[in-house]
């Protein structure tokens, strides 16, 4: 038969859109033609196949050669596409059957010597075609990916003649198996932090209810340690959730490692990044800060000395979970779910208000450093916490061997997902993404508290989105006190946190 189809996947976003490879043989001179919106390195997959089918003792077809990459409207690019060429051109050419192609998808790279390479941006394709319910050939190197899947039917290959063999019926691929996942073991633990009792506190609670937490404060008193800690404590992720995060890194090309499986990502960009590295784009599409900390954390150190455009780019993603990227060339949505811990200096030196140290900086140079950071974007961060220097008693054990005894991560991170549990049990989601309705609902205060927030409103003038957000907080402090209902102390400690002294 001169005509055969073969399916593979492409990669638009944390989309894996079905491709479906339509290769015709026909009398003429020879040629190969490629069709289909494909890039430049699609189109040099000819010299690829050519090679890999050639040196692997394979009959390469003297005849004219057309390629369709359907649908052709949709733009092509990478090496993903080469197996699958090439089991096109020998399904068309009759040197192995096509009915051995219905539901099997093909993913890789070809070497010239025929070797099936890794490919980028793998697993949200076998995620894709599983779902389809069709089996997966795909490189070896992919293979951890693919073992992420308790569902459906992957196999490996390492070379052309493999896969060859494989449809054949001659010797069977490698199936791939279940990833054997390592035991998440922290180096940071909050055990090591001395002191900071409320700075704690407010890691706890914006843990346990996913609120977004600026840590405020001289240099050196501990800003950066606690912050790095915070993954020590969050629960580790759901399945589904996990695989989401997956299939981001994936396309990202960070690789997989099974130690790192389930626990919340943490990224923290320095502070010369550009908005594009933020938020993700450029002329081929790159995952971004924000998508990479999906489901995890984006820690910015430093708040202030990022670029100010680059800090408003995060404003929208905070509240929708989110971003759309449009450029010339495509437009695509990724996740962006993350929770945002950021610290800063309350000047230039750092000094402001210590009474240990004097500012050297000028009115004029605090009011420009402060207003680096606008109002929208701290109105979006539900706690605002003060990390003053440790005093006399605190600092004495800095130089001893015994340190004070504090809870550790691992009695942390067991009350942050009891309390987790308590939020999904009751509203399927942490109380950090309540809607408004959902706030109303959930979180009922007694007539006497609600009279109480009343009143902290009209003092502390408050906005619509500081009510709902002291009160989510709020919601989140009396699920770590296993309480079934908001006290006033709740609110108390939530108003605290908004608006520190």
């Amino acid at each position: 038969m001169s005509l055969a189809v073969v399916i593979t996947r492409a990669n638009i976003g944390i989309d894996a859109p079905e491709i479906r490879v339509e290769v015709h043989l026909s009398n003429g001179l020879p040629g190969f033609s490629i069709v289909g919106l494909p890039e430049t390195a699609v189109k040099e997959s000819k010299e690829r196949v050519r090679s890999a089918l050639l040196n692997s003792q394979l009959e390469f077809p003297a005849k004219r050669i057309t390629l369709n990459l359907a649908p052709a409207d949709l733009p092509k690019s990478g090496g993903r596409y080469d197996l699958a060429i090439a089991i096109g051109i020998l399904a068309a050419s009759g040197q192995i059957a096509t009915e051995v192609l219905e539901n099997v998808e093909f993913l890789g790279e070809l070497g010239l010597s025929g070797e099936v390479r890794s490919v980028t941006a793998a697993l949200p394709g076998i995620i894709a075609a599983h779902r389809a319910g069709h089996v997966v050939i795909l490189p070896k190197g992919n293979g951890k990916e693919a073992g992420l899947l308790k569902s459906g039917s992957s196999f490996l290959a390492g070379h052309l003649l493999d896969v060859i063999s494989h449809l054949k019926q001659i010797q069977g691929l490698e199936k791939v198996s279940p990833v054997t996942l390592g035991k998440p073991n922290f180096t940071e633990d909050m055990k090591d932090v001395i002191g900071q009792a409320v700075a704690r506190r407010a890691l706890m609670i914006a843990a346990a209810g996913n609120h977004n937490l600026l840590f405020q404060g001289p240099p050196g008193t501990g800003k950066t340690m606690l912050a790095s800690r915070i993954c020590s404590i969050l629960p580790v992720m759901e399945e589904s959730s996990a695989l989401e995060v997956a299939a981001l890194w994936s396309i990202a090309s960070r690789g997989f490692e099974p130690e790192a499986w389930r626990i919340p990502p943490f990224r923290a960009p320095h502070h010369t990044a550009s908005a594009v590295a933020l938020v993700g784009g450029g002329s081929t599409l790159k995952i971004g800060e924000i998508s990479l900390a999906h489901r995890g954390v984006l820690f910015l150190d430093e708040l202030p000395e990022f670029s100010p455009k680059v800090l408003e780019v995060l404003r929208e993603p905070l509240e929708s979970g989110y971003i759309s990227i449009s450029r010339a060339s495509y437009q695509v949505r990724l996740p962006a779910r993350f929770q945002l811990i950021a610290a800063m200096n309350p000047c230039p030196c750092g000094y402001l208000g210590d009474p240990e140290r004097p500012c050297r900086c000028s009115p004029e140079k605090i009011m420009r450093y402060q207003s680096r950071v606008s109002g929208p974007l701290l109105d979006r961060i539900d706690l605002h916490v003060q990390v003053p220097r440790l005093n006399d008693h605190e600092r004495n054990h800095l130089m001893s061997a015994k340190t004070p005894s504090s809870e550790n991560s691992d009695c942390m991170r067991k009350r942050v997902t009891r309390a987790r549990q308590r939020q999904l049990d009751r509203g399927g989601k942490t109380n950090a993404a309540l809607g408004q309705s959902e706030i109303l609902r959930l979180c009922r205060l007694s007539s006497r508290d609600e009279d109480y927030l009343k009143q902290a409103m009209q003092q502390l003038k408050l906005l619509t989105r500081a009510f709902f957000r002291i009160l989510r907080m709020a919601r989140t402090i009396a699920d770590l006190d296993d309480a079934a209902d908001i006290q006033k102390q709740h609110l108390l400690e939530a108003i605290a946190f908004r608006f520190p002294r």
